[in-house]
């Protein structure tokens, strides 16, 4: 199961405005992490965090990986760590290769996932597996927050709906942790229109 995972603003922004290396989440965005404080509860919010560091790789777009410090090499316990970028000037470090074809990526962190789930991070690599049918579920944290600007996480999708169904909804504090399932009609006409 290849599963976006990503916190959000009611606004459907993923960082706030001005991003950069040296401000990854953009002026007000690490608002979008608060939940995370609640991570070593019993409660929703901890079991969403023990499900993520389950998962057996990771997919992650370029600048999600520069701008989190490319997690000094490892994500968690060591998983692969897969980069989808235009450029792979450098050599990465730790478990992580750089990628440049979307469906070799997501063959290869399937393969090196095994019999557990990818993990997704970027919103730019969500929006290439998703046009290209190949992102299975969507977790969506929806921070009670609105940013007004930033980084929207859906707004380089084509103009075809993409239908999603709801198979989880978990609230807590601040934070509604919500799961899509994306429909298997919408993920093949995707597919087929990907170039």
């Amino acid at each position: 199961m290849i599963r976006l995972y990503m916190s959000v603003s009611l606004d459907g922004f993923v960082v706030g405005p001005d991003d950069s290396v040296e401000e990854p989440m953009g002026r007000g965005g690490f608002r979008l992490f608060n939940w995370l404080d609640d991570r070593d509860s019993d409660g929703p919010s901890g079991q969403v965090y023990a499900e993520a560091l389950g998962t057996g790789a990771v997919i992650a777009g370029r600048r999600t990986f520069e701008h989190a410090g490319r997690w000094q090499g490892d994500h968690h316990d060591g998983v692969p760590i897969f980069v989808l970028t235009h450029h792979p000037d450098d050599v990465p470090p730790g478990c992580a290769r750089y990628v440049t074809d979307v469906a070799e990526c997501a063959a290869e962190a399937r393969a090196a996932a095994g019999d557990r789930d990818v993990l997704v991070h970027g919103a730019g690599v969500g929006q290439a597996l998703l046009r290209a049918g190949l992102l299975d579920e969507l977790e969506l944290h929806v921070v009670n927050v609105l940013l007004g600007q930033g980084r929207r996480l859906f707004d380089n999708l084509p103009a075809e709906y993409i239908e999603l169904e709801n198979v989880r909804q978990l609230a807590d504090r601040d934070v509604t942790h919500l799961r899509y399932r994306v429909v298997d009609d919408a993920r093949e006409d995707a597919a087929a229109a990907a170039p």
